[in-house]
């Protein structure tokens, strides 16, 4: 027996992507993913279930060849304000360099992911709406990565060193 996909409503859209967000907040991108898809059925421009999608994208990401990287892209270019497609293609570049920081890829591999958000970021700050400086806050997020990977890591291992960290005498 094969099992087809249903279609929601179109009243249920807002009521869906509330909860594909409520999902994401509760650290489940799988099911906010899944939402999304249902109300791009529906409405293949939904702003909200776009932005959501290519979040929930990322949120999977996990620095392996897996990540899904060309997907958020492609999902965010999408967004039809300039600002959003700036500032998200950003939000890609540095979750994609976070994960492979998590991941354990050698740190200064990742200088130009870092600095490539950096670019997007500082783009999407020229075409901001007046009272938002969410790409300044990822600026300088990535900023203060950055310095943090320009320690050596001698130095950085030390600075994480905890007393409690050492073993029982």
């Amino acid at each position: 027996m094969e099992h087809q996909l249903k279609t929601i409503s179109k009243e249920a859209i807002p009521e869906a992507t509330a909860k594909a967000d409520w999902y994401r907040l509760l650290n489940e991108p799988g099911e906010a993913e899944s939402i999304c898809r249902d109300v791009l059925v529906v409405d293949p421009l939904d702003q909200t279930a776009l932005r959501l999608l290519g979040l929930a994208i990322t949120d999977q990401f996990t620095g392996a060849a897996s990540d899904r990287r060309e997907e958020a892209e492609a999902t965010f270019q999408k967004l039809a304000d300039p600002y959003e497609r700036l500032y998200y293609a950003g939000i890609v570049r540095e979750r994609f360099a976070k994960a492979q920081l998590a991941a354990g890829r050698p740190p200064h591999t990742l200088i130009v992911l870092f600095e490539d958000a950096l670019k997007w970021f500082e783009e999407a700050e020229k075409v901001r709406p007046p009272g938002n400086d969410e790409s300044i806050l990822r600026w300088n997020r990535c900023v203060r990565i950055l310095k943090n990977l320009a320690v050596p890591d001698r130095e950085r291992e030390h600075a994480h060193f905890e007393p409690a960290d050492s073993p029982p005498v």
